[in-house]
């Protein structure tokens, strides 16, 4: 399993401008954090060798040979260290001065990456000492200690897993960089060697450009720029450090810092990999790269990547940040009002049913309803709710209902399906007294009938409130609350359909309305299909049965999100839950998760339409499809051996 992760490190040591020696120790003693660190791979900024603020120092004959000793000796240095370390620096070839990036292991340089753009424009001047690498493929070079080293733009460095390719500075600025070809060619870190100076907000937007290029490039992205050492002539140097992946910012530094700084972080191989294959534009886009990569390879003595300090989010459908999370709500909640809009001018019809129990779902589906209809400019008394108690509906979801529905002023209706099932149990010759499956199936089957044959009468739109949690479990009866004639919540994790609720409550409705949503939000999950307890509270709780959805959110995102395996769901889910389930509890729900997954496919195979507001969604017109008799025992029998 930890052969799928890589600790990849950004380094800014403390440097001189021209010093060197000193230049050197401050790199080594970086190597040696980034070791104890277990990175496999370090990054250093642009010219750290010499500084990048030199100026025409760099024609000085002294600068040049010293840079070379100096590339010797970190050579020498990286003997028996088993981390691939990349440093930039100068070198001379055919009367022409390169800013280069010079990777080195076990005691040699493997490849030279020269700099493809020089900016000569605005603070910058590099034009008057550097000469551009674009362009240069399949070349080599020698030094004074090393001959015939590989030099050009499209080297790619490979151990096992790992498929580097390296860009300088201005390479990522420009309008192709050249690390979108070399990803095109199989890199997947993309490493950066920048010096880019400081001015007022130009660090978002260099953030940007990072987590950008990584998601365009379903890669990696290692970015180390120089520090607060270099000359401050005219410019100031921060010492920024990011690392990305995949559109998202792992780990970054606090930047103005006067002492060597080293940020690890790990990368997830697999995950890379399952996207770019997954996505056919990216093998398509392979056709338009304009030359062939040159592969490196080296190998690793071991990945070994000890604690595993990457923050794993137990709730990945859910932002952690406030802020982040209102405006995410805000969207999805306009996106399912914006879908339910259109299909009610489709269809040419001014009514909406719904059924209300009380509980989350189909009150966050009546929210969007009454928005939709708000927006629409219709009235809110063309809204049918019918709330429909059976054996196990409680006061407190029963009250929350009523309430809900008559503060919105919807049409309320209320139709006590007790009665109807008692008779259906008597028609199939099922006892009452045997609360199973049947039990249970029929009340759900007797509510989507009284919904659906109100909708025909009043000429109006179900729409159904199950959820994507739901979907992926099978956690509804066929042909019951699993069916109706639109669903609005259907591609939302039932983590988020609480924030949901929330945000409207806080942001959306009147304080009375808040209030109730706020008492809905505290009640527990059930389908309140059995009878109620001697007090006359929920004795069914959902997550009692078929487990915390927070675990099943967690396992369907890696699943269907990135295809991880079950060995890798249950080691991640270990780390992120480790304060809060035992390994035997999470196992043993993700183990009725594959087994639900796989089952209950059939259901999903015919669920009505409804808005996609995620990156998952179990559609079998869209996202998913998955024939409804496929096996689960590849992924039981190896996940229990």
């Amino acid at each position: 399993m930890v052969n799928s992760f890589i600790k990849v490190s950004a380094a800014c040591p403390k440097t001189r401008v021209s010093d060197i020696d000193f230049n050197l120790e401050n790199i080594k003693s970086c190597i040696v954090k980034a070791l104890k660190d277990n990175s496999k791979l370090v990054i250093f900024p642009e010219l750290s060798i010499t500084s990048y603020t030199c100026g025409d120092l760099f024609y000085q004959e002294k600068l040049i040979h010293k840079s070379y000793d100096a590339l010797e000796e970190l050579c020498l240095f990286s003997k028996e260290k088993d981390v691939l370390i990349v440093v930039g620096s100068i070198l001379i070839r055919n009367y022409c001065t390169y800013n280069c990036a010079f990777t080195i292991f076990n005691g040699k340089i493997l490849g030279i990456v020269p700099k493809s753009y020089i900016p000569n424009y605005t603070e910058f001047y590099e034009k008057r000492w550097f000469t551009e690498g674009l362009g240069i493929i399949d070349e080599s070079v020698d030094l004074p200690f090393q001959i015939n080293i590989p030099f050009g733009t499209n080297l790619i460095f490979s151990s096992g897993k790992l498929k580097l390719g390296l860009e300088i500075c201005e390479d990522l600025w420009v309008t192709i960089p050249p690390s979108s070809y070399l990803s095109l060619c199989g890199a997947n870190i993309i490493g950066n060697l920048s010096a880019s100076n400081e001015v007022v907000s130009k660090a978002d937007y260099r953030k940007s450009l990072v987590s950008n290029q990584s998601a365009r490039c379903m890669g990696a992205y290692v970015y180390a720029s120089s520090g607060v050492y270099e000359s401050s002539t005219d410019l100031l140097f921060s010492g920024d450090l990011i690392i990305g992946e995949n559109g998202l910012i792992v780990k970054a530094n606090e930047r103005f810092q006067r002492e060597n700084q080293v940020i690890t972080s790990i990368i997830d191989f697999d995950k890379l990999d399952m996207e770019r294959t997954k996505n056919v534009s990216f093998s398509d886009s392979i056709k338009i790269c304009p030359f062939k990569s040159k592969i490196i390879n080296f190998n690793f003595k071991n990945t070994y990547i000890g604690e595993f300090n990457r923050f794993i989010d137990k709730h990945p459908f859910v932002p952690a940040d406030e802020s982040v999370r209102q405006v995410r709500c805000k969207e999805i909640f306009n996106i399912q009002t914006a879908a339910l809009a259109k299909r009610i001018e489709h269809t040419n019809l001014k009514k909406a049913v719904i059924g209300i129990s009380g509980g989350l779902d189909s009150t966050l589906a009546l929210l969007v309803i009454i928005k939709t209809f708000d927006m629409l400019k219709l009235p809110r008394k063309n809204i049918l709710t019918i709330t429909m108690p059976g054996f196990g509906t409680t006061d407190r979801t029963y009250n929350n209902a009523i309430s809900l529905c008559k503060n919105s002023d919807t049409d309320l209706k209320e139709i006590n399906i007790v009665d109807a099932c008692l008779l259906h149990f008597k028609d199939i010759g099922h006892n009452p007294e045997n609360h199973d499956v049947t039990y249970e199936n029929v009340q759900a089957r007797e509510r989507t009938q009284i919904l659906m044959d109100i909708a025909n009468k009043e000429a109006g739109l179900l729409i159904g409130t199950g959820d994507l949690s739901e979907l992926a479990l099978g956690w509804c009866t066929y042909n019951g609350d699993h069916m109706s004639m639109y669903s609005v919540n259907c591609s939302i994790p039932k983590t988020l359909v609480r924030y949901l609720v929330k945000y409207v409550a806080e942001k959306e409705v009147d304080n009375v309305t808040s209030k109730i949503l706020l008492d809905i939000l505290n009640t527990p999950v059930s389908p309140e299909l059995l009878p109620k307890d001697k007090e006359g509270n929920i004795a069914q709780k959902t997550e009692d049965l078929v487990g915390p959805y927070e675990l099943h959110d967690f396992f369907l995102y890696y699943f269907i999100r990135q295809g991880a395996s079950p060995e890798k769901i249950l080691y991640l889910s270990k780390i992120a839950f480790k304060d809060t389930y035992s390994e035997e509890t999470i196992e043993k729900w993700l183990n009725k998760f594959i087994t639900r997954f796989f089952t209950q496919q059939f259901k999903r195979s015919a669920v009505p339409d409804g808005p996609k507001v995620g990156t998952v969604s179990l559609s079998p017109r869209g996202d998913w499809r998955m024939p409804s008799d496929a096996s689960f025992n590849l992924w039981i029998d190896n996940f229990n051996k």
